[in-house]
């Protein structure tokens, strides 16, 4: 086994957050999981009585999050690993997607994200060690109508730890951006808020993306548990990757982004380039 390893991940009550608390307990590390009640902490802690410990706490709440940290920092001890997985997807046409739903989706994916970020990293940069993994999505990297909050999120997400992950490589701080494709989550389920259908001209369009997003529910290919376990493999990997995304359909629809995107740039490389000005 490789040494034991202290964790801190947002959102054990379910999904990818579970499944890696399951596994890195089973790996024999220490997993400190945040929930948001107590029944879920009592839930939490029977997974492991000695190695898991839960934390009540709304990310949402960010004047929250640092006291949380500093506790957990002073009675618990070091956190090597935090992994941001705390999130939800809101599923809506943009024009009939109230702006407080955006919001809302923001403030749970991208800004309690960066304050957990921002209340680990000073004890991470004081010791010159640490890993940071934000559970993005391939909704980070491509689109379909009906989840432009979702993305938005996403692609933000991403963008961050990227930015991260350049800011702290010197300081022996490590940032991975794990993208999942479809999986076995709540995530298109009970986890999901939908916008109610107002517009009749996006019928056509959205209503068969959203009738077979609800019908694949809890039977799509990807296994949380696979998942859980390659996360584990990145976290142990001297030279982690960046960007980790997760699942056959992530790969293959990000590679035919990318391919799309490569084709884009070159039919219009000569108006791109147009722009440039002689210089003096």
């Amino acid at each position: 086994m490789s040494t034991s390893k202290r964790f801190l991940i947002t959102g054990v009550s379910s999904g990818f957050g579970r499944a890696l608390a399951q596994e890195a307990l089973a790996a024999g590390h220490y997993v400190v999981g945040t929930v948001r009640s107590a029944q879920a902490a009592e839930s939490f802690e029977a997974l492991a009585p000695d190695r898991a410990v839960a934390r009540v706490l709304d990310v949402t709440d960010t004047a929250a999050i640092q006291p949380t940290v500093e506790a957990i920092e002073a009675d618990i001890g070091p956190i090597d690993v935090l992994v941001n997985n705390a999130g939800y997807g809101h599923e809506g046409v943009l024009e009939e997607s109230p702006l407080d739903q955006m919001r809302r989706q923001f403030e749970v994916n991208v800004f309690g994200a960066v304050a957990m970020i921002q209340a680990v990293l000073p004890h991470m940069r004081a010791r010159r060690a640490g890993h940071i993994l934000n559970i993005t999505s391939m909704g980070g990297f491509i689109t379909m109508p009906g989840i432009a909050y979702y993305c938005g999120s996403k692609f933000a997400l991403e963008g961050i730890g990227e930015v991260l992950g350049k800011e702290v490589a010197a300081l022996g701080i490590r940032v991975t951006s794990v993208a999942p494709g479809s999986f076995r989550t709540d995530w298109a389920g009970r986890s999901m808020v939908r916008t109610p259908r107002s517009i009749g001209d996006y019928d056509a369009l959205f209503d068969p993306i959203r009738q077979r997003r609800q019908a694949v529910s809890g039977r799509q290919l990807g296994d949380p548990r696979k998942a859980a376990l390659a996360m584990l493999t990145a976290i142990e990997a001297p030279e982690p990757p960046a960007h980790l995304l997760l699942g056959s359909d992530a790969l293959g629809l990000v590679r035919e982004k990318l391919d799309a995107l490569k084709a884009e740039l070159a039919q219009w490389e000569a108006l791109t380039v147009s722009t440039d000005g002689s210089q003096a």
